[in-house]
Protein backbone atom coordinates (compact mmCIF):
# COMPACT_ATOMS: atom_id res chain seq x y z
CA UNK A 1 0.00 0.00 0.00
CA UNK A 2 1.35 3.42 -1.03
CA UNK A 3 1.15 5.51 2.11
CA UNK A 4 0.41 9.43 2.46
CA UNK A 5 4.42 11.68 2.06
CA UNK A 6 2.84 14.75 3.77
CA UNK A 7 1.09 15.49 7.32
CA UNK A 8 -2.12 16.57 6.01
CA UNK A 9 -2.51 13.21 3.97
CA UNK A 10 -1.09 11.28 6.91
CA UNK A 11 -3.93 12.99 8.97
CA UNK A 12 -6.56 12.16 6.37
CA UNK A 13 -5.31 8.44 6.58
CA UNK A 14 -6.56 8.63 10.06
CA UNK A 15 -9.61 9.16 9.66
CA UNK A 16 -10.17 7.12 6.77
CA UNK A 17 -9.20 3.73 8.82
CA UNK A 18 -11.34 4.14 11.41
CA UNK A 19 -14.42 4.50 8.45
CA UNK A 20 -13.18 1.00 7.47
CA UNK A 21 -12.14 -0.25 10.23
CA UNK A 22 -15.00 0.74 12.73
CA UNK A 23 -18.70 -1.42 12.20
CA UNK A 24 -20.29 1.08 14.43
CA UNK A 25 -19.80 4.40 12.79
CA UNK A 26 -22.49 5.35 11.07
CA UNK A 27 -21.72 8.94 9.96
CA UNK A 28 -18.60 11.09 9.70
CA UNK A 29 -19.81 13.27 12.02
CA UNK A 30 -19.19 10.92 14.79
CA UNK A 31 -15.55 11.38 14.12
CA UNK A 32 -15.21 14.55 15.82
CA UNK A 33 -17.42 13.52 19.10
CA UNK A 34 -17.04 9.79 19.25
CA UNK A 35 -13.01 8.77 18.78
CA UNK A 36 -10.79 10.42 21.60
CA UNK A 37 -8.50 7.94 20.02
CA UNK A 38 -8.54 9.47 16.44
CA UNK A 39 -8.40 13.43 17.88
CA UNK A 40 -5.63 12.37 20.35
CA UNK A 41 -3.57 10.98 17.38
CA UNK A 42 -4.33 14.37 15.02
CA UNK A 43 -3.03 16.08 18.08
CA UNK A 44 0.08 14.15 18.27
CA UNK A 45 0.76 15.00 14.16
CA UNK A 46 1.18 18.07 14.62
CA UNK A 47 2.74 18.11 17.97
CA UNK A 48 5.72 15.48 16.54
CA UNK A 49 6.19 17.91 13.50
CA UNK A 50 7.00 20.85 15.91
CA UNK A 51 8.93 18.89 18.55
CA UNK A 52 11.47 17.43 15.89
CA UNK A 53 11.50 20.71 14.53
CA UNK A 54 12.83 21.63 18.20
CA UNK A 55 9.72 23.00 19.49
CA UNK A 56 9.64 20.12 22.34
CA UNK A 57 8.39 22.70 25.37
CA UNK A 58 5.20 23.85 22.35
CA UNK A 59 5.05 20.25 21.71
CA UNK A 60 4.39 19.02 24.98
CA UNK A 61 1.86 21.13 26.26
CA UNK A 62 -0.26 20.29 23.28
CA UNK A 63 -0.06 17.03 24.25
CA UNK A 64 -0.91 17.62 27.83
CA UNK A 65 -3.90 19.69 26.87
CA UNK A 66 -4.95 16.62 24.67
CA UNK A 67 -4.39 14.27 27.34
CA UNK A 68 -6.69 16.67 29.92
CA UNK A 69 -9.41 16.42 26.73
CA UNK A 70 -8.94 12.65 25.59
CA UNK A 71 -7.96 11.16 28.39
CA UNK A 72 -5.24 9.40 25.50
CA UNK A 73 -1.63 10.02 26.71
CA UNK A 74 0.95 9.98 23.55
CA UNK A 75 4.36 11.72 23.79
CA UNK A 76 5.16 13.88 21.20
CA UNK A 77 8.38 12.09 20.76
CA UNK A 78 6.88 8.57 19.94
CA UNK A 79 6.52 7.49 16.78
CA UNK A 80 3.51 6.29 14.98
CA UNK A 81 3.16 5.03 11.69
CA UNK A 82 -0.02 5.33 9.15
CA UNK A 83 -3.54 4.39 9.25
CA UNK A 84 -2.84 3.87 13.31
CA UNK A 85 -6.62 3.06 14.89
CA UNK A 86 -6.48 3.79 18.51
CA UNK A 87 -10.02 2.45 19.56
CA UNK A 88 -12.61 4.17 22.04
CA UNK A 89 -8.89 5.35 23.43
CA UNK A 90 -9.69 6.23 27.15
CA UNK A 91 -6.70 5.31 29.28
CA UNK A 92 -4.25 4.94 26.08
CA UNK A 93 -0.54 5.97 27.38
CA UNK A 94 1.96 5.50 24.59
CA UNK A 95 6.01 6.30 25.82
CA UNK A 96 8.63 8.54 24.45
CA UNK A 97 10.35 5.96 22.72
CA UNK A 98 7.90 3.62 21.51
CA UNK A 99 7.56 2.78 18.16
CA UNK A 100 4.44 1.98 16.42
CA UNK A 101 4.21 0.78 12.33
CA UNK A 102 1.51 1.10 9.69
CA UNK A 103 -1.78 -0.79 9.92
CA UNK A 104 -1.89 -0.74 14.32
CA UNK A 105 -5.10 -1.42 15.90
CA UNK A 106 -4.97 -0.46 19.61
CA UNK A 107 -8.01 -0.75 22.13
CA UNK A 108 -8.70 1.56 25.37
CA UNK A 109 -6.66 1.14 28.45
CA UNK A 110 -3.54 -0.15 26.74
CA UNK A 111 -0.21 0.81 27.31
CA UNK A 112 3.49 0.75 25.48
CA UNK A 113 5.26 1.61 28.66
CA UNK A 114 8.89 1.77 29.63
CA UNK A 115 11.00 -0.31 32.91
CA UNK A 116 14.23 2.27 32.91
CA UNK A 117 14.69 5.73 34.29
CA UNK A 118 17.68 5.52 32.38
CA UNK A 119 17.47 8.20 28.85
CA UNK A 120 17.61 5.01 26.50
CA UNK A 121 15.02 3.30 24.16
CA UNK A 122 12.97 1.96 27.02
CA UNK A 123 9.98 1.73 25.29
CA UNK A 124 8.32 -1.35 22.50
CA UNK A 125 8.51 -1.49 19.04
CA UNK A 126 5.22 -2.70 17.61
CA UNK A 127 5.69 -3.57 13.74
CA UNK A 128 3.21 -3.32 11.33
CA UNK A 129 -0.33 -4.93 11.19
CA UNK A 130 -0.64 -5.73 15.25
CA UNK A 131 -3.72 -5.86 16.92
CA UNK A 132 -3.15 -5.10 20.80
CA UNK A 133 -6.29 -6.14 23.14
CA UNK A 134 -8.42 -3.73 25.95
CA UNK A 135 -5.97 -3.23 28.73
CA UNK A 136 -2.97 -5.01 27.47
CA UNK A 137 0.58 -3.39 28.91
CA UNK A 138 3.52 -3.66 26.47
CA UNK A 139 6.72 -2.62 28.67
CA UNK A 140 10.24 -2.60 27.75
CA UNK A 141 12.70 -2.43 25.16
CA UNK A 142 11.00 -5.31 22.87
CA UNK A 143 9.54 -5.80 20.10
CA UNK A 144 5.94 -7.32 19.12
CA UNK A 145 6.29 -8.76 15.50
CA UNK A 146 4.28 -8.09 12.53
CA UNK A 147 0.74 -9.96 12.61
CA UNK A 148 0.68 -10.62 16.13
CA UNK A 149 -2.31 -10.56 18.36
CA UNK A 150 -2.08 -9.12 22.01
CA UNK A 151 -4.64 -10.31 24.04
CA UNK A 152 -6.55 -8.13 26.51
CA UNK A 153 -5.38 -7.46 29.91
CA UNK A 154 -2.48 -9.29 28.96
CA UNK A 155 1.11 -7.77 30.22
CA UNK A 156 3.50 -8.60 27.62
CA UNK A 157 7.44 -8.26 29.44
CA UNK A 158 9.12 -10.02 26.40
CA UNK A 159 9.60 -9.99 22.52
CA UNK A 160 6.34 -11.55 20.51
CA UNK A 161 7.55 -13.38 17.00
CA UNK A 162 5.98 -11.76 14.03
CA UNK A 163 2.03 -14.22 13.23
CA UNK A 164 1.51 -14.76 17.20
CA UNK A 165 -1.03 -14.66 19.59
CA UNK A 166 -0.07 -13.98 23.15
CA UNK A 167 -2.00 -13.68 26.58
CA UNK A 168 -1.64 -14.20 30.01
CA UNK A 169 0.39 -12.26 32.64
CA UNK A 170 3.21 -12.31 32.19
CA UNK A 171 2.10 -13.15 28.24
CA UNK A 172 3.26 -15.96 26.12
CA UNK A 173 2.93 -16.55 22.84
CA UNK A 174 -0.54 -19.44 22.70
CA UNK A 175 -1.12 -19.49 18.78
CA UNK A 176 1.88 -19.60 16.25
CA UNK A 177 0.94 -18.86 12.47
CA UNK A 178 -1.44 -15.94 11.23
CA UNK A 179 -4.67 -15.82 12.58
CA UNK A 180 -7.81 -13.56 11.80
CA UNK A 181 -10.16 -14.83 14.06
CA UNK A 182 -9.51 -13.02 17.43
CA UNK A 183 -12.19 -15.38 19.67
CA UNK A 184 -9.63 -18.35 19.07
CA UNK A 185 -7.60 -16.42 21.80
CA UNK A 186 -7.62 -18.81 24.72
CA UNK A 187 -8.44 -17.23 28.23
CA UNK A 188 -5.82 -18.93 30.33
CA UNK A 189 -6.28 -17.27 33.01
CA UNK A 190 -10.14 -18.11 32.82
CA UNK A 191 -8.89 -21.84 32.35
CA UNK A 192 -7.09 -21.86 35.09
CA UNK A 193 -9.49 -20.36 37.55
CA UNK A 194 -12.36 -23.23 36.60
CA UNK A 195 -10.19 -25.56 37.36
CA UNK A 196 -9.52 -24.47 40.47
CA UNK A 197 -12.80 -23.63 41.86
CA UNK A 198 -14.25 -26.97 40.45
CA UNK A 199 -11.20 -28.65 42.36
CA UNK A 200 -12.48 -27.05 45.79
CA UNK A 201 -15.31 -28.17 45.20
CA UNK A 202 -14.56 -31.69 44.60
CA UNK A 203 -12.80 -31.24 47.91
CA UNK A 204 -14.92 -30.14 50.30
CA UNK A 205 -17.20 -33.47 50.04
CA UNK A 206 -16.97 -35.88 52.54
CA UNK A 207 -13.85 -37.28 52.76
CA UNK A 208 -14.56 -40.78 52.48
CA UNK A 209 -14.62 -40.34 48.54
CA UNK A 210 -16.92 -42.29 46.05
CA UNK A 211 -15.47 -44.29 43.06
CA UNK A 212 -17.70 -41.34 41.41
CA UNK A 213 -15.93 -38.74 42.91
CA UNK A 214 -12.49 -40.35 42.30
CA UNK A 215 -13.54 -40.34 38.38
CA UNK A 216 -14.42 -36.73 38.93
CA UNK A 217 -11.18 -35.78 39.90
CA UNK A 218 -9.15 -37.94 37.46
CA UNK A 219 -10.86 -36.52 34.62
CA UNK A 220 -10.50 -33.25 35.90
CA UNK A 221 -6.57 -33.71 36.11
CA UNK A 222 -6.92 -34.19 33.02
CA UNK A 223 -8.18 -31.39 32.41
CA UNK A 224 -4.93 -29.69 34.31
CA UNK A 225 -2.46 -31.26 32.80
CA UNK A 226 -3.42 -30.01 29.24
CA UNK A 227 -3.62 -26.46 30.75
CA UNK A 228 0.26 -27.13 31.94
CA UNK A 229 1.26 -28.69 28.63
CA UNK A 230 -0.04 -25.19 27.03
CA UNK A 231 1.50 -22.95 29.53
CA UNK A 232 5.06 -25.20 28.98
CA UNK A 233 4.80 -25.31 25.57
CA UNK A 234 5.64 -21.44 25.02
CA UNK A 235 7.43 -21.05 28.79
Amino acid sequence: MNYATTLWGTIKEDFKVILEKDPAINSKIELFFNYPGLIALVHYRFAHSLYNKGFKVLARVIMGITQWLTNVDIHPACKIGHRVFIDHGIGVVIGETAEIGNEVTIYQGVSLGGVSLEKVKRHPTIEDSVIIGAGAKVLGNIVVGANSKIGANSVVIRSVAPNSTAVGIPAKAVIKGNSDDLNKIPDISYQLFCYIYKRLEILQKDSQLSQETLEEINDLNKVYKEFLKIIQQFS
